[in-house]
């Protein structure tokens, strides 16, 4: 049987393995990618019913490209996001096959190049770009055991406050997701609780912008490197209903109880760190560093943009918070079901070349792999915190499609007789 040959095989045709095909297209390199679902696919099965993008649509999206039947200052539902995908890739003659999984990728022996097994037969390419992005392993820490007396689910398994059985809810872990899901969960009449660890939480807009444009204008997307001490730290934003800006103050004092950080489990009971205080007061911090640059910003350009002296009003705290919790007996709180919040592990077992770290994590400069014609797309902080973003990861594509283009001219490269 003969082996299909191709320049570039991409893994992955989410909003990563989209980008990268329009940019290979354009350079006209042969290229091929395999999606082992649809397009899109966990923007659509992977996420609650209520998800919308965490930015406008004037703003979350490609740039050759517009969101036709939104406003731009709309936040795009999970779906429509997911459509828009489709639409682009429709748009750019993308040569996607859906339907494949690729079980494993190795090295040729002596010429260049790899072997790609996959569910659809062998295909050999120069250059691998794994475009899988980084919600690849639900993570569930191993906290309360599985045969414990109450319903474990992953957020990525969560879909709306109807599946869940009667009782109150404890939602583990304070990002975008945990915080809306347990903002839903409380309007819908559940008795929640909310395991808050470090978080940073912008502001949804100030004197008029939304805060993308705020950390555009300062600067902020370009940055290439976590702080010291931020590598487990959450952004707090929402877009639903309309997009507003995170407060756990007023969540609490609207019912919402706010635990610290999840740390044990024995005999029905959990163990809070008593670290509520300090997580919340250093989230105050970031928002209101957010408002401080914005007001310098706005002073040193003249900007005519309107006063919010409301948006630096306080909220006085719930007893949850002047006297935390830091033990819960579960069934006594009447806790029936249990939403874990806490992200996502990479899976790149598949991929059987020196591109990978002891950890399994990826060997990388700016998605540049270790292992020469191996690339990475899609992941945090790839190049710079815009990097997962739709507009981000464009960017990032095709800087990865130039150092391929690059490596070509090398490699076709002849010395003179």
């Amino acid at each position: 049987m003969s082996i299909e040959k191709v320049d570039t095989l991409v893994v992955g045709a989410g909003q990563a393995g989209v980008a990268m095909s329009e940019h290979l297209t354009n350079y006209g390199v042969s290229h091929l990618v395999l999606e082992r679902d649809r397009i899109a696919e966990r923007w659509r099965s992977e996420r609650w019913d209520s998800l919308v993008a965490n930015g406008p649509a004037w703003h979350d999206r490609f740039p050759n490209m517009e969101f036709s039947d939104f406003d731009p200052e709309a936040f795009v539902p999970k779906e429509d996001v997911a459509d828009y995908l489709v639409a682009y890739a429709k748009q750019n003659n993308s040569p996607i096959r859906t339907g494949v999984e690729v079980k494993r990728v190795q090295r040729n022996n002596n010429r260049p190049g790899f072997r790609i097994e996959t569910s659809d037969g062998v295909i050999e390419a120069t250059n691998i770009v794994a475009a899988t992005g980084p919600f690849q392993k639900p993570v569930i820490p191993t906290v309360i055991p599985e045969n414990a007396d109450v319903v474990q689910i992953h957020s990525s398994a969560y879909r709306n406050p109807d599946q869940l059985s009667e009782g109150a809810v404890m939602v583990v872990g304070a990002g975008s997701s945990g915080v809306q899901i347990a903002d839903e969960l409380m309007r819908a009449g559940k008795r929640v609780y909310l395991s808050v660890g470090p978080h940073d939480r912008p502001p949804r807009a100030y004197r008029g912008r939304d805060f993308v444009w705020w950390l555009g204008v300062l600067g902020k997307w370009d940055d290439q490197g976590l702080e010291a001490g931020k590598e487990h730290v959450t952004i707090s934003v929402s877009g639903a209903r309309g997009g507003h800006t995170v407060n756990f103050r007023s969540l609490a004092a609207q019912g919402m109880m706010l635990v610290g950080r999840t740390e044990t489990y024995k005999d029905g009971v959990l163990s809070f760190a008593p670290d509520l205080v300090k997580n919340l007061a250093d989230g105050d911090a970031n928002y209101l560093s957010v408002l401080d640059a914005a007001d310098g910003f706005i002073a040193r350009n003249g900007l005519d943009l309107p006063e919010e002296p409301d948006a630096r009003a306080t909220v006085a705290d719930a007893p949850c918070i002047s006297d935390p919790i830091r033990t819960l007996d579960m069934a006594e709180a009447g806790i029936t079901s249990v939403i874990w919040a806490t992200g996502f592990a990479v899976d790149y077992s598949w991929l059987k070349v020196d591109a990978l770290d002891e950890n399994g994590k990826p060997k990388h400069q700016r998605g540049v792999s270790a292992e020469p014609g191996v690339y990475f797309l899609g992941l945090p902080w790839l190049s710079r915190r815009g990097s997962p973003f739709i507009w981000g990861v464009w960017h990032d594509a095709k800087f990865l499609a130039d150092h391929i283009i690059t490596q070509r001219k090398y490699m076709d490269y002849e010395a003179p007789d």
